[in-house]
Parts: structure tokens; C-alpha cells; sequence
């Protein structure tokens, strides 16, 4: 470990540090998990975990639990503080694989790769939103690092309980994912290496028995807090028969062999072309570089047979990608493998002077670092193409994707004058503020998803809208705040006349519709206080 410094996952920290200051929760994913978290402290559930009244047996625990201890502490939610439980498991993922092959690489190859990983789309993605994927991608790694550790000769007596520990975690972050890819993994790799009778060394009855043993305390709490219903749809409805049948998220066998091209991008096809020409070339011959090519096969594979796809359940898989092939490119002629850097590289160098050509096409507020984050882009391109040109791969791959990060750095300081057009808060809070002043008492919103989630903002349960005649007739009630989308006005001319007829104020990309003081003031002299019944 003398030659892994801490210093770089500051630097890849802090190039992410404005986005995670100043971004607001995104409305369909991260506000549902602030409005479950808050249901289940209000009643006091802690296994068993609810949206709105309804059984949300989705997700395991752990990450909710990380979201309550946030609420607990501060009293309130701060994306930074959030934040930290998917950026700081991406960093230790790249911390695990840098230990993991530092006896066959250099200080640079390294840094190489942890600059790809850290810039493949969805693992920079998944770092920087507000999800469990992350952290489950950790604890894989940790138990597959403890496996080879054991297999190597060179684990310690702790691994043989830690291993199962590790998938556990897993488990209790994400569900079924983290069992599947470590179990397979190291089962597959056995038999590859005609050594599945050592399975019991690894995984035996202690280990097994750790792993039943979490799973049991865990589920037994579920039955206490949400009886067998609850149970079962964790255990089946969740796990079978989204594997068999899914109900969400349902794709064809080859969706992933799709994906994967923009999952992993820029980096795909340098991934993807440095693994085809070693396997052509026999050049896989150490069983490190052996197991992290079983792990991408044999989880892809098994993973693609399943119902349920999402393109988040390939990110175990990434660091895999980004390793090997930093072990197998020395062993590659650089000309034979440039190509694969000059094709993002290149669409790097053209984005910028696309999306400078185009910006007026588009309705948002402008901002300075917008430009400057694009030009942060290209310029950075510009360098490394000239580094490619010179025959100086790794520079050039470092360059790119510094340049990423520090388009990332720069473009985060746009946010704040984009937040209105991405998340709710600025919004809500305006929209509460409005109701206290003129005493306004119920919120409604027309059909957009999540807007039931607002109650993180709104300290209460507004109503759904689900047509336009409800809509009219709700607002002639009065004692109203009505949400609407800007895309469902632009789509009813009956909505954008009857909105050239109502008070109303625009933030970002929503209506806030409600009757003036003086609207108020007649419709309460009038004895029309009651509200009208709409469908949840």
C-alpha cells in the first residue's frame, strides 16, 4: 500500500464537490426515497418501509437507514451529506481495485485506470446521485477482493468471515444483485480453474451459516414490523418473480449488449477492443486477469437471463472492465488500440462547438459556467488529441478525462440557476411561502409523476389531479395551490386558455396556480370553503 497516497481521491472528490453542493433532489427517484424515509420515522418503522401509505419492499434497508440518520441528525436533508453515501463507496470501489492490482501495474497505470472508472458514464452517474447502487457495488468488490485474497494464499483468518459478511451488506443495500454477482463469480472461477471442490474452503457451512444466519435476523424483523404479506413481497414479488416474469423493468435477453456501449462510455470501446484482441491473442494468462474476465462473462451473462433489467444493474461489472483492461494494455501494441481513444476524444473535441450552435434552440436559464464548462471541454480535447498524435496514450486518456471532471467542476456552478428546472425544492418552497401568506391550506398537483413526494417539502399530502375538469373545478373552489408542468400546459389549449383567465407564477418549468387575496376574500364571502374530492 506505500504507493496508493490518499491524495488522488481528494483531487477526484473535489472535481465533483460543486455538484454535490448545489444540485436539487431529482423529483421521480431521490424525493420518493426522502418521502419514504420520512413516512418511516413518522412511524417508526425501521424493516419495513412505505410510499404514500403503500408497501415499498423494492429496497433493502441499509441506504433508508443512512437517509433517516441524516433526518435525525440535521433535521432536515443536505445533499452534501447524502451524497456522500454513493460518492464515497465510488471512491473506495476504486480505492479496492487500485490494492487489488497494485503488484501488476504502476503508480500511472493506476491512476489511469481510477480516472476511467471514475469517468464511465453511469459509475460517475451513480456516484453522484442518490442511490444504493453504489454501495452495493462496494461491498461486491470487497467480497470478491476477499475471495482472491483467500485463494491467492495471501488472506487472513478474518476473511473467512468477512467474505460472507460482505455479500450480506450487499444484499441488505440492494437485494438479490449482491448475492448473485460474488456467489457466481467465484463459483464459475472455480470451475474454469477445475477447482470446485475448494468451494467449501471459500463459502463453506461457517460462511454459509453467517450469511443464512444475518438473513434470518433480518427478515425476522420484517415479519415482526409487516407481518408475512410484507414478507412475501420481499422475498418472492421482489426477488422470483421479478427474476421469471418481471413486472418492472421487463427487457429482451440482449438488452444489455446495448447498453453497455453508453454505460461504460467514452471508455467502452477501449474496454471492449483491448478484451477481444487479448482473448484473440491468448494474452489472459494470469488467474487475477482470469477471475476479473469470468466476473464480467459470468455476471452479464446471468444477469441478462433475468426479466428485471435496469442498465444500474451492469455497475458491479465496470470496475472489471476498467482493471483488466489496464492489465492487458501493455501487453497490446499502442497502434493496435488508439483507435479506441481517438473516437471520444474526437466526439469530445465536436460536442463543444455543437452544443454552442445550438444553445438557442434550447429553454433554459443561461449561465456563465455553462460556457465555460464547454470550454473547459474542448480545450482539454484539443490537448489530448495533440497527446494521441504523439503516440502518448495514457497521457492522453488522463487528459480526456480530466477534462470530463473539470467540465463537471465548472458546469456545477450553473446549477443553482438550474435547479428550478431540474427538482422541486425552489418550487415547493416557494409555493409554501405563497400559502402561508395568503392562507392558503391544500396543494394539489395535475399529473405529474412524484408530485406526491412534495410532502418532504410541503409538510403535508398534496392531492393528485387526474383530468382537466377536476383541474377548473378545483381552482373555482378555491383554497387552492395547483402544480402544473410546463410540457401539460403546452399540450391542452383548453389549459393554456383557462390559464390566461387565473393567477398563477412560473418557476422554472412549473405553473403555481392559485386564486389571488381577492379571489380568496369573494369565494369565502360567498360560503364556498369546501374542497373538492379529487382521485388519489
Amino acid at each position: 500500500m506505500k504507493n496508493i497516497k490518499p491524495y488522488p481521491y481528494f483531487l477526484l472528490f473535489a472535481l465533483v464537490l460543486p455538484v454535490l453542493l448545489f444540485r436539487d433532489f431529482t423529483p421521480n427517484n431521490e424525493l420518493k426515497y426522502l418521502s419514504i424515509a420520512d413516512e418511516a420515522l413518522r412511524e417508526g418503522h425501521f424493516f419495513t418501509f412505505y410510499n404514500q401509505g403503500e408497501v415499498y419492499a423494492d429496497k433493502p434497508p441499509l441506504y433508508f437507514w443512512f437517509i433517516m440518520l441524516c433526518k435525525w441528525i440535521f433535521g432536515e436533508y443536505h445533499m452534501l451529506v447524502l451524497s456522500l453515501f454513493s460518492i464515497i463507496p465510488a471512491l473506495v470501489s476504486i480505492h479496492v481495485m487500485n490494492k487489488w492490482v497494485e503488484e501488476d501495474t504502476t503508480p500511472r497505470s493506476r491512476w489511469n485506470a481510477s480516472l476511467m472508472l471514475y469517468t464511465s458514464a453511469f459509475f460517475i452517474g451513480s456516484g453522484l446521485v442518490l442511490r444504493m447502487d453504489m454501495l452495493m457495488c462496494m461491498f461486491i468488490l470487497l467480497a470478491l477482493y476477499t475471495f482472491y485474497k483467500q485463494y491467492s494464499g495471501k488472506g487472513r483468518p478474518i476473511d473467512r468471515f468477512l467474505l460472507p459478511i460482505y455479500i450480506f451488506l450487499a444484499i441488505f443495500s440492494k437485494g438479490p444483485v449482491g448475492f448473485i454477482v460474488p456467489v457466481v463469480s467465484i463459483t464459475v472461477f472455480l470451475i474454469v480453474k477445475k477447482e470446485i471442490r475448494q468451494f467449501g474452503r471459500y463459502l463453506g457451512w461457517s460462511a454459509w451459516g453467517i450469511l443464512l444466519g444475518l438473513c434470518a435476523i433480518w427478515f425476522g424483523c420484517v415479519y415482526i414490523e409487516g407481518g408475512n404479506a410484507y414478507l412475501n413481497n420481499l422475498l418472492f414479488n421482489q426477488t422470483v418473480n421479478r427474476a421469471i416474469d418481471s413486472f418492472h423493468h421487463k427487457e429482451a435477453f440482449w438488452y444489455y449488449g446495448i447498453t453497455i456501449w453508453y454505460s461504460i462510455a467514452p471508455w467502452s470501446l477501449l474496454y471492449i477492443a483491448t478484451i477481444i484482441i487479448a482473448l484473440r491473442k491468448k494474452l489472459l494468462t494470469t488467474d487475477k486477469e482470469k477471475f476479473f474476465l469470468t466476473v464480467i462473462v459470468s455476471s452479464f451473462v446471468l444477469l441478462s437471463m433475468f426479466s428485471a433489467k435496469l442498465d444500474i444493474y451492469m455497475l458491479p461489472l465496470f470496475p472489471f472492465f476498467t482493471y483488466l483492461t489496464v492489465l492487458l494494455l501493455p501487453k497490446i501494441k499502442e497502434k493496435r488500440i488508439a483507435f479506441a481513444v481517438y473516437i471520444p476524444v474526437v466526439a469530445f473535441m465536436i460536442a463543444p462547438v455543437v452544443a454552442l450552435a445550438i444553445h438557442n434552440k434550447f429553454e433554459y436559464p443561461h449561465s456563465i459556467f455553462i460556457f465555460m464548462a464547454i470550454g473547459v471541454l474542448f480545450v482539454f480535447s484539443l490537448f489530448a488529441f495533440s497527446l494521441l498524435v504523439k503516440k502518448k496514450l495514457y497521457q492522453a486518456i488522463n487528459t480526456a478525462a480530466l477534462g470530463i471532471l473539470g467540465t463537471l467542476f465548472v458546469g456545477g456552478f450553473a446549477l443553482p440557476r438550474l435547479n428550478s428546472n431540474i427538482g422541486l425544492s425552489e418550487m415547493a418552497e416557494k409555493a409554501h411561502e405563497i400559502c402561508e401568506e395568503e392562507d392558503i391550506d391544500h396543494y394539489y398537483y395535475y399529473r405529474f409523476r412524484s408530485g406526491e413526494n412534495m410532502d418532504v417539502y410541503l409538510h403535508e399530502d398534496p392531492i393528485k389531479i387526474s383530468d382537466e375538469d377536476s383541474l377548473f373545478k378545483v381552482y373555482e373552489q378555491g383554497d387552492c395551490m395547483i402544480f402544473l408542468k410546463e410540457r401539460d400546459v403546452a399540450r391542452s389549449e383548453a389549459i393554456m386558455t383557462w390559464l390566461e383567465t387565473v393567477h398563477y407564477e412560473k418557476i422554472g418549468i412549473f405553473y403555481l396556480v392559485h386564486p389571488s387575496q381577492g379571489e380568496q376574500l369573494a369565494t369565502t364571502l360567498a360560503g364556498e370553503p369546501n374542497v373538492a374530492t379529487v382521485s388519489q
